[in-house]
């Protein structure tokens, strides 16, 4: 019998097999935005099925080479959906250029482990027949998950953002999240594989696949339903506008630049017909190279820009006193609304900050070695200790998340009070340039939107900035690299979701039922051999 395609890949050994390995996963990277070709993962996946089918070959049962497998598969897709991270380290390149290959290289090396772990748990409930497929649903799935919270959490690229770049799959999230959508993205893309099972009837080859097309079907079809029963009104008397400035990085943290920063968003405010009838407008994340408590002429600026009764939402570094024996002032990543007579009506701190970009890990030891953080404050921003509802004037309540607290699933709303009207996102994406980075940061904020049955409002540097509704329909979006502003109305909130309600408890039953089916499968091969 000849050897064929798929024996070759089971049976390689040695480098063959790690850069089978890496090459598929590199490959399945460009399922994320702004690629989007979710279907490509229906001949990676398989390959790595293939690999952990051949993970015993050196004998035992197979643990090792499974890890070996799933690190460097995961080493490949995040290599390549994550390499315009290296970006942010050239906006000060005297600086933080060394970093770079830690940045693009050491990052995806650590987050690969997760994808390892998770290979190691498929092979802990491999079976010999086309039901395999679950085990690596399963172990992918809860490896997504565990890397959406050690050490403070990464999601970026989780493998359910490949189906949620169609609308229609993506309102799935409303039922069971990101987490479910990663479980049914590895189940149903992987599926094909059977199809190679030659040992097994045509009949049993075929039905995963089969189901797996049964599944996208229905999802397809709920949510072709949900978007189309679903009529969003808007929140009556509210006019918004959304500034997108597109300043250079290098500019935007240098005090001596202070003027020409703010003569730049005041122009730019008033674009398009000046102010009249806006009653909100937004500015992004970070927009002062200053704290605006020490800046007085800037807010008297800020009351002549603003119509009466209007309000300013920015984005603004805040310094507080410091704790009590420690010296020099807490600074804070915060988002600020300003009354048209230039006081300072509310704050919302951020609490989920960016490791290395905000603060340092042994924030002391390190800066004691002469290591900063991208944003140079000295001592790393302070963190607030709980998400609280952002009271703006005129609106409902915010949900506010600055930068990439919007990537956490089932971490985006405030911990007490009344569900919020919307999530509010203000970031800075200019420290990765016109890299594909942006565009996943938003599409991963616009799934917040899809879970949660909430709008999304979102203001950025240099883009992409955008109103989308509660199922995740774009309203108006300002693309990445322009400067302008956005007008739009603020749409309503739905009642909460399905996955709103229960959180990320349905996702983790779906795979743990997942992971008992996928034994109890085992054990029935074990039984029959």
């Amino acid at each position: 019998m000849p050897v064929t395609l798929p024996d070759r890949i089971m049976l390689a050994t040695g480098w063959r097999r790690l850069a089978l390995a890496f090459l598929a996963g590199a490959l399945s990277a460009l399922a994320m935005p702004p690629f989007g070709v979710w279907p490509l993962l229906a001949l990676t996946l398989p390959v790595l099925v293939l690999l952990i089918d051949g993970a015993a070959i050196a004998g035992g049962r197979g643990y090792w080479g499974a890890f070996t497998a799933g690190w460097w598969f995961g080493f490949g897709y995040l290599v390549v959906g994550l390499w315009w991270i290296g970006e942010a380290f050239l906006v000060q390149a005297d600086a933080f250029a060394w970093m770079i290959p830690f940045a693009i290289l050491g990052l995806p090396a650590y987050l690969a482990i997760h994808v390892g772990l998770g290979c190691v748990l498929a092979r802990a409930l491999w079976s010999e027949g086309p039901w395999r497929i679950l085990a690596l649903a399963a172990g992918l799935a809860a490896a997504d998950w565990l890397r959406g919270i050690a050490l403070t959490g990464f999601p970026w690229n989780s493998f359910g953002y490949a189906l949620a770049n169609n609308l229609e799959l993506a309102q799935a999230a409303s039922l069971f999240g990101l987490w479910g959508l990663s479980l049914i993205t590895v189940a149903v893309l992987a599926s094909p594989v059977t199809l190679l099972a030659v040992r097994s009837s045509k009949r049993v080859r075929c039905i995963p696949p089969l189901i797996g097309v049964l599944v996208l079907a229905g999802m397809w079809g709920f949510g072709a339903w949900r978007l189309a029963d679903t009529e969003v009104g808007t929140v009556p008397g509210v006019k918004l506008r959304i500034m997108q400035p597109d300043l250079p990085q290098d500019q935007k943290f240098r005090y001596d630049a202070r003027q020409t920063v703010v003569d730049l968003y005041l122009k730019t405010s008033v674009e398009q017909g000046g102010l009249a009838g806006v009653t909100h407008l937004f500015w992004p994340e970070s927009a002062f190279p200053f704290f605006l408590e020490r800046e007085p002429d800037v807010l008297l600026r800020i009351a002549d820009l603003l119509p009466p009764g209007a309000v300013l939402v920015t984005g603004a570094a805040r310094a507080a006193p410091p704790d009590p024996g420690r010296t020099g002032a807490k600074v804070y990543n915060s988002l600020r609304a300003i009354g048209s007579d230039g006081a300072i009506l509310a704050t919302a701190d951020k609490v989920h900050l960016v490791p290395f970009g905000e603060y340092l890990p042994f924030q002391p030891l390190l800066e004691s070695l002469g290591i900063e953080q991208l944003t140079r404050v000295r001592g790393g921003f302070a963190a607030a200790t709980e998400r609280h509802a952002f009271a703006i004037p005129g609106l409902p309540n915010a949900a506010p998340l600055i930068c990439y607290e919007a990537i956490f699933p089932g971490n985006v709303l405030p911990v007490d009070g009344p569900r919020p009207g919307f999530l509010l996102n203000a970031s800075n994406d200019a420290w990765f340039g016109l890299t594909p980075g942006p565009h996943q940061h938003f599409e991963q904020a616009r799934l917040r939107a899809v879970e949660e049955g909430l709008p999304l409002v979102r203001a950025t540097n240099n883009g992409i900035s955008a109103i989308v509704d509660p199922v995740g329909r774009i309203t108006g979006l300002l693309p990445l690299g322009v400067r302008g502003v956005l007008d739009g109305a603020l749409p309503t909130a739905l009642p909460a979701t399905f996955y709103g309600t229960w959180g990320n408890s349905v996702p983790l039953l779906m795979i743990i039922l997942t992971i008992a089916l996928a034994f109890t499968m085992r054990c029935t091969d074990t039984r029959r051999s």
